[in-house]
């Protein structure tokens, strides 16, 4: 079986977010890049499979400008086989990045796409499900864990009442949550192989999509300073803040 799975080179979960000065987007230059976390965990995932024997072959696809090939290098040392990287400049939108996918899908031919359920840079989470409908493929997203049965994935997914397990016929697309896994961390020896695995370079045009953006951004601006809480006393305090300052209640 072919895996594929999708990663985005997003700002380094640990740094502070700054915006522009004239309030354009956030400011990426001289910033830490990284892979987005989720999308570390789908890589890990699609390893797993590998070394079990489950996946024949694990391809690794970002669609970011030409710097984010430093990100599939980072998948390609956990242990994915190659990458394509579709060097796209301009801002790509969930739409388009499932239309590119889903050219990608066509010519590869995976029985399983695992993505990270949301990119932490626009936290939009769309994706996958985007992506599924344009396949017409079966659909698991939030996966906390995963298992194969012959032809079918079992996969439980988080929701708001708790757990709900789901058997998904493959083809499939799956996109994972933290407690999925834990990544591991890249060997040396493993890192100087990546140097050498192949990554094949496209463009969305080269794949007949048009990535062109459908939204523009007005303006970003910080979020309102949060003003420091107070002490009550006892509850009815509590309760009489609640009903008459606040009016939750």
């Amino acid at each position: 079986m072919k895996v594929l799975v999708a990663v985005k080179r997003v700002i380094d979960f640990n740094v502070k977010i700054r915006i522009r000065p004239d309030g354009s987007g956030v400011e990426t230059n001289n910033v830490k890049m990284s892979m987005n976390p989720f999308d570390e965990i789908a890589v890990e995932e699609a390893v797993r499979l590998a070394e079990s024997g489950t996946a024949e072959e694990v391809i690794c696809v970002s669609i970011d400008p030409e710097k984010s090939a430093k990100t599939i290098r980072s998948a390609l040392a956990m242990g994915a086989d190659r990458g394509i990287h579709v060097v796209a400049d301009a801002e790509i939108e969930p739409l388009a990045v499932a239309k590119l996918l889903k050219a990608i899908i066509d010519a590869e031919a995976p029985r399983l796409v695992i993505l990270g359920k949301q990119a932490i840079d626009d936290d939009c989470n769309q994706t996958p499900q985007m992506l599924a409908a344009l396949l017409g493929w079966s659909q698991g997203t939030f996966v906390s864990a995963l298992a194969f049965e012959g032809n079918r994935i079992l996969a439980t997914r988080e929701v708001d009442d708790g757990l709900e397990k789901l058997s998904l016929t493959l083809p499939a697309v799956v996109s994972v949550d933290l407690r999925l896994n834990e990544p591991r961390y890249a060997s040396l020896p493993n890192i100087m192989k990546a140097k050498k695995k192949p990554i094949e370079v496209t463009t969305p045009d080269e794949l007949g999509v048009d990535a062109a953006p459908r939204l523009s951004i007005v303006s970003v601006s910080e979020p309102p300073a949060r003003q420091g809480g107070i002490i009550v006393e006892n509850a009815a305090e509590l309760v009489d803040k609640l009903k008459n300052e606040a009016k939750v209640i």
